[in-house]
């Protein structure tokens, strides 16, 4: 299967709470629910068409609570999201949890990046990542992901959890694909291209 991270994001690349003030208020967070102005039918097609390519879902134990209590409730066979998220099987990433109960529900061992590669190898369609911060810092650190699918809204918050943290492993992204929503969110889809490459503008010394 192909590992595939979908992540809402800001201008200054916080992924905080997108969806809701409860969501994630860690750090005293002000700002949950900041991408909810610019949902639209663009938007919810983007959405809808990832979800339709899922064959399985691995989530971190944040975002896997989040779903568990929202997804379950929407019972509409016809829901793009819903009927995947409800049927598939979902493996979460967790220190904490000691059992999961949502329908094909599993929890993975504590060593996540050799799981991780173990259900890579497995056939089938996309393995797709929704959110899940903690977890995706770790799939980047083991280059683990094989396409990033990033949703770049149009606001700025100055504080909250990225994607992309300090200290990460340095890699470049060779852009796929780009699309615009009506609201003026770009959907921006990447491939891993190996390290960063450098040089610089500077004149040569005369």
């Amino acid at each position: 299967m192909r590992l595939t991270l979908h992540t809402f994001l800001t201008l200054d690349g916080v992924m905080q709470a997108p969806g809701g003030p409860n969501e994630d208020p860690d750090g005293g967070f002000p700002h949950g629910g900041w991408s909810f102005p610019y949902g639209d039918q663009d938007f919810a097609a983007a959405i809808g068409g990832w979800f339709a390519q899922a064959g399985a879902f691995l989530l971190g134990r944040k975002t896997y609570q989040i779903f568990r209590g929202h997804w379950p409730r929407v019972t509409d066979p016809g829901d793009p999201i819903a009927s995947k998220l409800n049927a598939l099987p979902k493996y979460v990433a967790s220190t904490t949890l000691t059992s999961v109960d949502w329908h094909n529900s599993s929890l993975l061992g504590s060593d996540v990046a050799a799981e991780v590669a173990k259900l890579k190898e497995r056939p089938g369609d996309e393995l797709q990542v929704h959110g899940s911060g903690a977890l995706a810092h770790t799939l980047i650190d083991h280059d683990l992901i094989d396409e990033y699918r990033l949703l770049f809204f149009p606001v700025h918050l100055g504080s909250g959890k990225k994607l992309f943290r300090d200290g990460a492993k340095a890699a470049a992204l060779r852009l796929t694909r780009a699309t615009t929503t009506s609201t003026g969110v770009i959907i921006a889809t990447y491939e891993p291209a190996g390290p960063v490459r450098r040089g610089s503008y500077a004149l040569d010394e005369p």
